[in-house]
């Protein structure tokens, strides 16, 4: 080989090095956009998480006052009904 064949040679492989690197960078400029856009769908995720987590909680503190309220007129019905059952003494 000579040293015009060898330094050809070593050109090409620079170049080859220099398209690899293109393409390297290319793909880490296209994955940083992507973890950005992930980094905002998490932040929309938690939000959106902790939205639900309040509505949840208020909903069961619904849930547990209708709970209370139909205890209640439940009694109340027991009530009656044991006054409307029992014979009226005079």
């Amino acid at each position: 080989m000579t040293g015009l064949e060898k330094f050809s040679h070593l050109e090409d492989k620079i170049y080859r090095a220099i398209e690899q690197f293109k393409v390297l960078k290319q793909e880490k400029e296209q994955l940083e956009k992507e973890l950005a856009s992930l980094k905002r769908e998490l932040g929309a995720a938690y939000a959106e998480k902790d939205r639900l987590a309040v509505q949840i909680e208020r909903l069961l503190g619904e849930r547990d006052a209708i709970k209370l309220k139909i205890e209640a007129m439940l009694d109340a019905l027991s009530l009656i009904e044991q006054e409307t059952t029992q014979p009226v003494r005079r």
